[in-house]
């Protein structure tokens, strides 16, 4: 299981998930897209771009020789991972996507999204830990602080303040023309399996962006639906990775 998360989250957003991908008997891998969590951090807002990460991720791949992939996806971890397994098909046997999407610069952006990228822009040192309190409010106040940590100060905040005008908008933006091979990729040439999950309170990616973006993903079955979970779907992610290991084949625990 390889998984990738999106902003403003690290890989600490798994730790529902990765135990039950573990007592499966699989190897779980969950980095820290660089900016987040423990990886470095550049300084500078202009270091991050969606062509840098994507390519960084391919390299990272590669390095591990990653094979036999089930890709997990969610926010940004689903705006760049859904560009890769295109370059090397045969690294990947499965999908579990959770509200996220290709942005391919063919569609407008969601109106949620645009308030979520206006309030960025606004509020550059916004508050991480409150955030995903008002979003979880099942998370006690020790783990919503916990995703304040890896970012103490402004030069450690610099893919937080990138990232979300990052998402590419028009047809010629960074990503764009990529995300739009991804889709085609998806559509036509994807042959393992998929697994969906939706967060139904996601005001930013929820069901209807799911919703269309099932029907770009050949053979992806009817998703899962969580009414009680919000954008950061992998907070109620237990119940998630056990549908997910049963679907692609492994006793659940």
């Amino acid at each position: 299981w390889l998984c990738l998360h999106g902003n403003p989250a690290w890989s600490y957003l798994y730790r529902k998930m990765i135990p039950v991908f573990l007592a499966s008997g699989a190897r779980v891998i969950a980095p820290d897209l660089i900016g987040f969590g423990r990886s470095d951090k550049p300084k500078k807002d202009s270091a991050h771009t969606f062509s840098w990460h994507r390519q960084a991720l391919l390299e990272f791949i590669e390095r591990l020789d990653l094979r036999n992939v089930v890709l997990v996806v969610q926010d940004w971890g689903g705006l760049l991972g859904l560009t890769l397994p295109m370059h090397a098909p045969e690294r990947y046997r499965g999908l579990l996507v959770m509200n996220t999407t290709l942005a391919t610069g063919e569609t407008p952006l969601s109106p949620g999204f645009l308030a979520w990228r206006t309030m960025c822009a606004q509020n550059p040192a916004f508050d991480v830990a409150r955030l995903f309190a008002r979003g979880n409010p099942q998370m006690s106040a020790d783990e919503c602080e916990a995703y304040n940590a890896p970012f103490p100060d402004k030069g450690h905040r610099a893919a937080l303040r990138a990232f979300p005008a990052k998402v590419p908008e028009h047809l010629d933006d960074d990503g764009a023309a990529i995300s739009r091979q991804a889709q085609t990729f998806w559509s036509h040439q994807w042959t393992g399996q998929s697994f969906m999950a939706i967060g139904q309170q996601d005001p930013v990616l929820g069901e209807p962006v799911m919703r269309a973006l099932r029907d770009s993903i050949r053979h992806c079955p009817e998703p899962m639906l969580l009414p009680q979970a919000g954008h950061f779907v992998q907070e109620h992610g237990e119940a998630i990775a056990q549908a997910a290991v049963r679907h692609f084949g492994v006793a659940a625990p």
